[in-house]
């Protein structure tokens, strides 16, 4: 019996011995083989790591800075041969003159054309049978009658004008001494019975007659050569350009036989260049251009023609001189928004005051009432809001586009500047869209601030003082 107590209280005594060994023994292989079962899981999350690293906004630094670089090089060669761009610029403006012509004539004559074909091809089914035929002989029906109504209308114009201006011009210039003379003792009249503004009067009439004779016998006459050299270089330059008008008329009327192609190969350029989103955008804003352009272009034309005629017969029944000369004017300057009446008006006024000075002062009252007329009356009726431009941004207009292009810039600035507002309006309200912003500017009037918990505008009390903005606290450390 104690034998066997001895030999259960030694076995009790060695299991933690073994056991204690085998775990000696096991944990070596253990952590081998963990080893090798976590090496290959940290290849693979560093493979994984490597492969989620982003190139992106590197890249993106590296074109911004080419770009940058890129920029500021031409820039240095833009400023350095600035001469030479002008030249290649004015190369490129004499070759391309011929094709910008015949697309505006295109773009002037459409409207002309599509009225004529809508009423041609009704007719033109009945009698051919198939429509594509029709289509295409109703097209070129309507060109042919476009450019032959043009060249009616523009002739019978000159017919009327021309004699009639020759004629004002040729007694303008054959009647001005006497006409000076005549208001000069008009003049003298008035201001006899004070002396003292009569002789300033004379001096400053002496003084004027005295400096414009210096300068034609100190300025002009020696310039004499350069005068005819710009006369004949001028009259080139007419004559090259009545030669590009023939050859934009020839264009023009392959781009209206044509326009649907043309039309479709700038949208399939679009659509393949921009994305879906981007090309609708486009497309949409080259709509409403087109809108806008050919609202106000030949609203402004006929606003001009109607202008023009009432003022002829406003001076035939005050019995102006120069009636047809001065309503040319007139109506031609008209075409011009907001400065237009006012331009025409001022030589008109001139002519008139030189032939008669009361007529003169009749004429001014009656140009002035007719202004107001088409401003308030003739010009709303048949413009509307074509532009949807404010006075502000009307005259801001024709000031940049005179700048910048002369007479041509007046005329188109306000429609282009329009385009530009659009534009610019629109990505303005996207982005206040997305931002959960009110669109229309009359929100912001009164604002304050952006409330950036509720995203909402807070807005004074309309006739009160902006609260003064509180000061930051700093936090003290």
């Amino acid at each position: 019996m104690e034998a066997k107590g001895q030999e259960g209280r030694q076995a009790q005594e060695s299991r933690p011995a073994q056991e204690d060994k085998q775990a000696r023994a096991g944990r070596p292989a253990q952590e081998d083989k963990q080893a090798r079962e976590g090496r290959p899981a940290r290849e693979d999350g560093q493979a994984q790591k490597g492969a989620d690293w982003n190139i992106r906004p590197y890249l993106a630094v590296g074109l911004t800075a080419l770009l940058v670089i890129v920029l500021g090089i031409s820039y240095y060669f833009l400023v350095d041969r600035y001469q030479d761009l002008t030249e290649l610029v004015g190369k490129i403006w004499g070759i391309l003159q011929p094709v910008l012509i015949g697309f505006v004539l295109a773009y002037l004559l459409s409207p002309i054309v599509r009225f004529e074909e809508r009423h041609l091809l009704p007719f033109l089914e009945k009698r051919m049978g198939k429509r594509g035929n029709a289509q295409k002989m109703a097209r070129g029906i309507g060109v042919l009658g476009a450019i032959v109504f043009v060249i009616v209308v523009v002739s019978v114009l000159l017919q009327m004008v021309v004699p009639e201006l020759y004629q004002s011009i040729n007694g303008l210039v054959t009647s001005l001494p006497r006409q000076v003379r005549d208001f000069m003792d008009w003049l003298d009249r008035y201001v006899s019975s004070d002396s003292e503004a009569a002789g300033y009067l004379e001096t400053i009439l002496t003084e004027g007659a005295d400096y414009v004779g210096e300068w034609a016998r100190t300025e002009l006459l020696p310039q004499g050569r350069t005068i005819l050299t710009g006369l004949t270089s001028g009259v080139i330059s007419v004559g090259r350009l009545l030669l590009n008008l023939v050859i934009g008329v020839i264009i023009s009327i392959y781009v209206l036989l044509s326009k649907e192609t043309f039309i479709g190969q700038a949208k399939k350029l679009v659509y393949a260049a921009l994305p879906g989103r981007q090309a609708n955008a486009v497309v949409h804003t080259v709509h409403k251009a087109n809108e806008i352009f050919g609202g106000f272009i030949s609203g402004k034309i006929l606003d001009s023609v109607i202008i023009g005629l009432l003022c002829f017969v406003g001076l035939l029944a005050l019995r102006m001189p120069y009636a047809v000369l001065v309503s040319v004017i007139v109506g031609v300057t008209n075409v011009i928004p907001f400065f237009g009446p006012y331009l025409g008006a001022v030589p008109s006024t001139v002519l008139i005051l030189l032939a008669d000075p009361m007529k003169g002062l009749y004429f001014l009252i009656f140009i002035l009432i007719l202004q107001q007329v088409d401003g308030n009356i003739i010009g709303p009726k048949i413009l509307g809001d074509s532009t949807g431009l404010s006075s502000f941004w009307v005259v801001f207009a024709i000031l940049a586009g005179g700048g910048l292009f002369g007479i041509v810039g007046m005329i188109i600035g306000v429609p282009t500047f329009a385009v530009i507002y659009y534009v610019a309006r629109n990505i303005l309200n996207h982005i206040l869209g997305h931002k959960g912003l009110p669109q229309d500017s009359g929100s912001y009037v009164f604002a304050e601030r952006l409330d950036l918990d509720g995203n909402k505008l807070v807005c004074r009390e309309e006739g009160t003082e902006p609260s003064p903005e509180k000061p930051k606290k700093k936090n003290r450390t």
